[in-house]
């Protein structure tokens, strides 16, 4: 995909009319790497459900999809099942959800589905005020609600909830993306209506929670050595990323916003990789298309984040 783009100008005021915001948990894919080293095989975390369980252990996985396939194994439960995992807390906190990297002494909480619920909304507003994730394994979920806003005043809807249907068509196979996309694309001034599940809460068990009514929470010590899970490929022990790439990953994210319509901090990081050797934008471009070609990013985009990788090595972010 050659770009020739170095005459364009940059529209860094460019604004975008947005419905959705949209974020991802699980990693974006990736180029297949080594094969994984002694110690990441060997790797094992100790894990709990949410709403209260024995704690268990898993290890030997590479993906999102086979640590919550490992996970479920533990706890006799079906994978899909599984909503989405915070690291050290069993509270639906999106500030802790599992992402593309697991410090390596990190505590996974899964968290189950729970109750359905239906909700019939007028859309009055062009903004619904909600941000959408989904946990890689075909479970996209609330992340946040913005305070004011139309989905913030329908309290039936909650952060954590997963949207199962939209006016009756399942998108429990849907990326956030997609999500995103269909609810940006009902008509204003129309009803819609929206089936989700919300995470089990410790009450709905049959029985009883452990003696003392609280889980234990890992004591969080991540230190700087991660376990880098990949949609392609083995998994790996890494450190984390560096100053510069942390700046690099912060202004990708921000340009995903104004281009896009979205939020996601572990495609801006998969982005940021791309580019790390890369010589001109025309080489980043087409490590784009063979690692990110199911999201057809403009040019223009392109253009702007091979900049902002190139600002950050500078020094000039």
């Amino acid at each position: 995909m050659p770009l020739g783009l170095r005459s364009k100008k940059k529209d860094r005021s460019r604004e975008t009319s947005k419905l959705v915001e949209s974020e991802a948990t699980a990693p974006a894919p990736a180029p297949p790497s080594a094969a994984p080293s002694a110690s990441a095989s060997r790797l094992q975390f100790h894990t709990q459900l949410a709403h209260g369980s024995p704690t268990g252990r898993v290890g030997g996985f590479g993906s999102a999809r086979e640590l919550y396939a490992k996970i479920a194994e533990a706890f006799g439960i079906d994978p899909a099942e599984i909503m989405f995992c915070t690291l050290n807390t069993h509270k639906v906190d999106m500030d802790k959800l599992l992402g593309a990297q697991i410090g390596l002494e990190d505590f996974i909480f899964a968290h189950i589905k729970g109750q359905r619920k239906e909700v019939e909304i007028l859309k009055t507003d062009d903004v619904l005020g909600l941000t959408i994730t989904d946990n890689g394994t075909g479970c996209p979920f609330i992340k946040r609600i913005k305070e004011g806003s139309l989905m913030d005043q329908t309290k039936i809807v909650c952060v954590g909830d997963h949207i199962e249907t939209i006016n009756g068509k399942s998108v429990s196979d849907c990326r956030h993306y997609e999500v995103a996309k269909m609810l940006k694309d009902l008509e204003k001034g129309r009803m819609f209506k929206l089936k989700l599940i919300e995470p089990m809460k410790a009450f709905e068990k049959l029985e009883p929670r452990s003696k003392g009514g609280t889980l234990p929470e890992a004591k969080i010590s991540r230190g700087r050595e991660t376990l880098r899970l990949r949609t392609k490929g083995p998994a790996t022990v890494e450190q984390m990323p560096t100053e510069v790439e942390e700046k690099a990953i912060k202004k990708v994210d921000e340009l995903l916003e104004t281009y896009m319509g979205i939020r996601d901090i572990e495609l801006a990081a998969t982005m940021v990789e791309a580019g790390r050797d890369k010589k001109n934008p025309d080489e980043f471009a087409v490590a784009l298309d063979e690692t990110l070609g199911d999201f057809a990013f403009p040019d223009e985009f392109v253009f702007d984040v091979w900049g902002a990788i190139g600002d950050a090595k500078q020094g000039r972010l």
